[in-house]
């Protein structure tokens, strides 16, 4: 195979893109992933050609994808019977796809003659591209390391994509023995502006306290008939204990009834709690289902709802399947004739009044993208609703939630989180856990809204200065490969 580098080393290489994996939640081992990183681009280095180099950014990136994403296999165990046989290859499939974005990484790298630089450029600009390319997969970021860390206090001037590329210059320096002070002093500098940041004043309290409702539906057994009741006078139960707050959460899809089709439900829920219900539920109007949510108020009357927008390909609807139905008549994956979810206009702010304020919904996967929370105005906090059920145990809901916290950081607005099993947990501005609930447990949790920052620097100006930093790092490489070739 022209420019294979043999077998030892690709093995090196997928080993390298697993410690790094490491640095993921829950484990945010950043003192391996960093290492881990510098590894991969000594052994990137050492290649001889465009395709070598290709090669082991992909052993790389699928080593890293293998493990970041093993909870990729946990949907296919909720129905083993008919779904099981399609477990082993998912993460395959997962992880090779997408170190395909870091094969193009590594043959840039190789291609600049300049691995450390060249990695940076190749790989900034992957893991850029990975959240938007396809609908976008941003999940398991390199800069993702840093999120338990005062680290994470940058995303709010640069973002997630700022993280990526201030790891990628941390790693480049391990390189050599000069550079592993800078690489050093570096680390200390954005670390201590991270505690600077977690140090400064917190905005006031707004006042307001949220019920988060975790009814702890396992994925089995959520959708069973004979269970609905229960985890329905679940949801009923703790809406209604007492004392009253002012508003009360259900996570993604809570409802195990349609709202449009039960006379008196709305009416029901509204007067359980005796104040407003934010309901996770599908809402379908003919062959067409939304995922979404309302804002009951206490008679029931719905004051505002939300149908999300940014869908799970091939987990709630099927690429291309309404354009096979418009040209072509084909039905069966349609949202439109009923095959998957329809999406949803976009982001949207939800005005609940003076009290509550102004708030942008984010039902489940929309949380791990940082896009989806510009343009859509600015709110007074975030709200995402979630069922993590489908993510296992292990790593899934808690890497999920790991993004989540970092949107509050880049927006620097408190981000109120409720999930079906868990992670169920209130974040300030800056990102920190103020209240959770525990993992996997029936509860509920009467939590104060904290209140919100000025919008941050990355709020404002988005990706625009990583762009300016890797079209930068972009011209000098090609200048310095331009003069070598001349």
């Amino acid at each position: 195979m022209t420019g294979w580098p043999g077998w030892k080393t690709a093995g090196l290489a997928f080993a390298c893109g697993a410690v790094m994996a490491l640095g993921q939640a829950p484990l945010d081992a950043w003192y391996l992933a960093v290492p881990g990183l510098a590894a991969l681009i000594a052994l990137l280095a050492r290649q001889r050609g465009v395709r070598a180099a290709a090669f082991v950014g992909w052993f790389g990136g699928a080593g890293h994808f293998a493990l970041a994403l093993s909870w990729i296999v946990e949907p296919f165990f909720i129905d083993f019977a008919q779904d099981g046989w399609m477990a082993p290859f998912a993460p395959v499939l997962m992880a090779f796809g997408l170190g395909l974005f870091w094969a193009a990484a590594g043959a840039l790298a190789a291609w600049t003659r300049r691995p450390a630089l060249g990695m940076m450029l190749g790989l900034g600009l992957a893991e850029l591209a990975r959240g938007y390319m396809l609908t976008g997969f941003p999940w398991a970021l390199i800069g993702h390391v840093w999120i338990d860390t005062p680290v994470a206090q940058v995303a709010a001037l640069v973002g997630p994509s700022g993280l990526t590329l201030l790891t990628l210059g941390l790693a480049a320096g391990l390189l050599r023995w000069r550079t592993i002070p800078v690489s050093a002093v570096v680390l200390a500098a954005v670390w201590g502006f991270g505690l600077w940041q977690l140090s400064r004043p917190d905005p006031d309290s707004t006042g307001v306290t949220v019920r988060l409702v975790q009814p702890n539906a396992p994925q089995a057994a959520k959708w069973d008939p004979d269970n609905a009741r229960v985890f329905f006078d679940r949801l009923m139960a703790y809406s209604a204990a007492m004392p009253r707050v002012d508003l009360v959460i259900w996570p993604e899809t809570a409802l195990p009834y349609q709202l449009e089709a039960s006379p008196g439900l709305a009416e029901a829920i509204g007067a359980a709690a005796g104040v407003p219900v934010v309901v996770g539920l599908q809402r379908v109007d003919g062959p067409r289902a939304w995922n979404g949510l309302s804002v009951l108020g206490p008679d029931g009357a719905v004051l505002a709802t939300y149908d999300k927008h940014h869908l799970v390909p091939f987990g709630e609807y099927l690429p291309f399947g309404d354009f096979l139905f418009d040209w072509l008549g084909i039905s069966a994956f349609a949202s439109q004739a009923g095959a998957g979810y329809s999406a949803g206009q976009g982001p949207q702010v939800l005005d609940l009044g003076a009290r509550l304020g102004r708030v942008l919904p984010l039902i489940c996967y929309e949380a791990v993208f940082p896009q989806d929370l510009r343009g859509a105005g600015r709110a007074d906090w975030l709200l995402q609703i979630t069922n993590d059920a489908w993510f296992g145990d292990l790593t899934g809901p808690f890497q999920h939630a790991a993004q989540a916290r970092l949107r509050a950081v880049e927006q620097g607005l408190p981000l109120i989180r409720v999930a079906n099993t868990g992670v169920t947990a209130v974040y300030d501005s800056r990102g920190r856990v103020l209240a959770s609930l525990p993992f996997q447990t029936a509860a509920y949790l009467d939590a104060a809204l904290p209140g919100a920052l000025a919008p941050t620097f990355y709020a404002k100006w988005g990706e625009v200065p990583v762009l300016l930093m890797l079209a930068g790092l972009s011209a000098r490489l090609i200048r310095r490969r331009n003069a070598k070739v001349a």
